[in-house]
């Protein structure tokens, strides 16, 4: 038996969150870990998934796979199944992931937790932990099947980075037609060097800025800090900033080691969106801003006063 990882790319590169998804396989001590890439890698990319814990990487680099068509991976996962005769799947949430995984539970089987946020306890079968209520609460989940898929929040576990080599090997599965009876047209591409998803550390910004023309202070501390930006919903509702900045519960959901809201009051929509973050900054001129209650660390100050300098003292000390 083996446990398998499916690996997700950006432009031929590998997804942190999938990094941590291998990590996560390889500190579940069930060896061996297979981890699944589909599409266009270079074979030295996929190699550096052997420093993560991968013990061997499977490669299906038709094009036919390049979209990241859900059917098709769906059913290309399921193959890869039974090829490594693996009793685990183990991904990293994402839209992709989070709709093929469904539907693979299905074809292969298998019971399924998702937003799972801790190594398994195999002390009595096994149990997972995993997120509900958009963060504010966990379940304890029994996975009875002899198949178990999981998919991960980011931070589940730490990313390991010391591990040996690992071989790719070319996989070829079958691939049906009726599998593609649904084709990307297009694909708009949301700008920035780090995407929200993937991010480590996040800088978002609120009305408290009162203009676009004042983002500037969000981007220099972001910069500093080798961040991504984000922004509450009425900042992009007023088209301050583009919505695939927005962070909430209609937004993008994120999960960094560090969250800093500048100037954002804290509603529950924005709320939801980050409270799996390890460490949450809240800047605010109002001392009683809702967002100071959820924060690990608050400054009460004026967001033109306060976030100049540290960028100033961040910049200083590298």
């Amino acid at each position: 038996m083996s446990i398998l990882v499916f690996v997700e790319g950006d432009q031929g590169l590998i997804k942190n969150s999938s990094r941590e998804a291998v990590s996560y396989a390889a500190a579940m001590s069930q060896p061996p870990v297979v981890a699944l890439a589909l599409g266009s890698f270079e074979a030295a990319e996929l190699e550096t998934l052997g420093t993560n814990g991968a013990d061997k990487i499977l490669h299906a680099s038709s094009d036919q796979l390049a979209q990241g068509t859900i059917l098709a991976y769906a059913s290309v996962w399921a193959q890869a199944i039974e090829h490594c005769n693996a009793d685990t799947l183990v991904l990293a949430e994402s839209a992709l992931g989070d709709a093929v995984a469904a539907r693979v539970s299905v074809l292969s089987n298998a019971s399924m937790a998702s937003n799972v946020v801790e190594l398994p306890d195999l002390s009595d079968g096994f149990k997972v932990r995993r997120s509900i209520y958009t963060g504010k609460a966990f379940a304890q989940v029994k996975l009875n099947g002899e198949r178990k898929i999981l998919t991960l929040k980011k931070n589940a576990v730490t990313l390991k980075t010391d591990g040996g080599s690992a071989q790719v090997e070319q996989f070829s599965p079958e691939l049906k037609e009726e599998d593609f009876k649904t084709t990307i047209t297009s694909t708009d591409r949301t700008t920035g060097e780090i995407l929200l998803p993937e991010a480590d550390i996040v800088v978002s910004g609120g009305r408290g800025l009162k203009g676009p023309e004042n983002w500037h202070l969000i981007e220099d501390l972001a910069s500093a800090l080798g961040a991504a930006t984000g922004c509450s919903k009425p900042v992009s509702d007023m088209e301050w900033r583009p919505h695939h900045e927005h962070v909430g519960q209609t937004g993008i959901k994120v999960s960094p080691s560090l969250y800093i809201a500048i100037g954002i009051s804290g509603a529950i929509q924005h709320l939801a969106g980050v409270n799996s973050s390890k460490i949450i900054v809240v800047i605010n001129k109002d001392p009683e801003a809702p967002f100071f209650k959820a924060a690990d660390y608050g400054i009460v100050g004026d967001a033109f006063e306060v976030v100049p300098k540290l960028t100033a003292a961040i910049n200083s000390s590298k």
